[in-house]
């Protein structure tokens, strides 16, 4: 239960929660090795103690005798050596005599000290335990067992006086922990809040607007632009699909209206059209709207046309040579003397629209030749790119129209491209196409007096 409510939690509670355990199991770690520390070095600086008395006794018996009972640690300065003579000393000591009985003491106790090393012994009388040091003094035959107790009363309360500030300080620094985690992750998040806030306000009808990126340059930052990128596919995606929409249906009321208009003559006056101009009316303009559904779906996807399929090299002057084959059969002069070796990166359906639509257009305006140039290029300072020229000896384009034919459902001459079955939509892809593909498309004048274009795409090496 506590877990799903954990899990149920903010992020800030979370991160907050697992901040302070991890301090809190690295604290009372740290603080029990730091209490066995600080205990073993006060023992160990005690037992170093008790050794060398041991020895200094040693040393003693075996060069002057037994020293005298009760006097050789007598300070008449140190309070201890006035206290309760039953109550053992902090360091006692005493010898014991080959037969086992007390030759020697610092004081008198009601039992021998142990006649063996050990870390805790209890002795008569007092309160708290001793560590017992021996050593072995030998006088000619006769072995003493020297015993040093030392009382581990000062390192009991040396470690007891470490607990209060132990006990005080780690809930102080949990509680520091805590805090400044909780004020760090509230800062951290304070964008992502902002983000969600303003993502709260974005509807289908609003994709124009933007999360505010905070200038920090973090996964946050990182974050935000990716959704501002996303924002603005789905801007475009929305404003592909309205302006499909639109040029559908304002597109396809002419031809519907021409085919009512006939059903309508025809119903009111059964003998006023001759047999079988229904029939063509309608096949004719519900062929005109089959291509300009096609079209439209050819321009919605060409934004896309780059990323639809994997990239792969494309020679773009085969492309060329097939569609100047497509056209000759038609009765028209086609120049390719200018076509050359050149391989883009890309997608070879989308690329061949591309090409079919320029020569389409020019074929549409030429007078009696179409020609086609394809060319490598590799300028100074500039990455490679292959260029495609198709021109025309047609009437030409204005230069201030040059740019505007690239709009859909531009006509220049509206009578004659919809008798030749444009619907202004060629060029449209053509640049839709080309800018997926991270190139160029311009219109010039011929030499021999019509239009030229000219498509720029990048080299395959350019784009590595």
């Amino acid at each position: 239960m506590a877990e799903r409510r954990l899990a149920r939690a903010s992020v800030r509670v979370r991160t907050t929660t697992a901040a302070v355990l991890v301090v809190a199991v690295v604290l009372a770690l740290g603080a029990a090795v730091l209490v066995l520390l600080v205990r073993d070095s006060l023992r160990e600086g005690l037992e170093n103690s008790a050794e060398q008395r041991a020895a200094d006794l040693v040393t003693q018996i075996e060069t002057s005798g037994l020293p005298d009972s009760g006097t050789a640690d007598e300070d008449p300065e140190d309070p201890e050596d006035t206290e309760d003579p039953d109550e053992p000393d902090e360091l006692v000591w005493q010898v014991l005599a080959p037969d086992g009985t007390v030759a020697s003491s610092s004081q008198p106790l009601s039992r021998p000290l142990p006649s063996q090393s050990t870390d805790r012994a209890e002795l008569p009388g007092a309160d708290q335990p001793y560590v017992v040091v021996t050593e072995d003094a030998e006088v000619g035959d006769r072995e003493y067992v020297v015993s040093v107790a030392a009382s581990l009363e000062d390192v009991d309360d040396s470690t007891a006086a470490l607990l209060p500030p132990l006990l005080v300080g780690v809930p102080l620094v949990l509680l520091l922990v805590g805090g400044t985690t909780w004020a760090v992750a509230t800062r951290a998040l304070a964008p992502v809040e902002r983000i969600r806030e303003e993502v709260e306000q974005i509807t289908g009808d609003r994709l124009d607007r933007r999360v505010p990126e905070p200038p920090s340059r973090d996964e946050i930052h990182r974050l935000a632009r990716t959704m501002n990128q996303m924002l603005e596919r789905l801007e475009s995606s929305r404003e592909r699909q309205q302006r499909f929409v639109a040029d559908a249906s304002h597109e396809l009321r002419s031809p519907l209206a021409s085919i009512r208009q006939t059903a309508e003559v025809a119903q009111a006056h059964p003998g006023a059209l001759p047999e079988g101009e229904l029939a063509e009316a309608v096949l004719e303009e519900s062929g005109r709207m089959q291509r300009l559904v096609e079209q439209l779906l050819v321009l919605t996807r060409a934004g896309e046309a780059a990323g639809a399929h994997a990239p792969y090299d494309v020679d773009l002057d085969d492309l060329a040579l097939a569609e100047a084959r497509r056209v000759r059969r038609g009765g028209l002069q086609v120049d390719t003397s200018g076509i050359g070796p050149g391989r883009v990166r890309g997608d070879g359906v989308a690329l061949g629209q591309v090409v079919r639509n320029l020569v389409d257009n020019a074929v549409r305006h030429a007078e009696t030749t179409v020609r086609l140039a394809v060319r490598e290029r590799a300028e100074d300072g500039r990455d490679p790119d292959v260029e495609l020229v198709v021109e025309d000896d047609g009437p030409g384009i204005p230069e201030a129209e040059r740019e505007r034919v690239f709009d859909r459902f531009v006509r220049l001459d509206e009578a004659r491209a919809r008798d030749a079955g444009g619907s202004g939509l060629g060029l449209a892809i053509v640049r839709e196409i080309v800018t997926a593909h991270g190139g160029t498309v311009a219109i010039t004048s011929s030499p021999a007096g019509g239009a030229r274009v000219v498509v720029r795409l990048p080299a395959p090496a350019a784009r590595t």
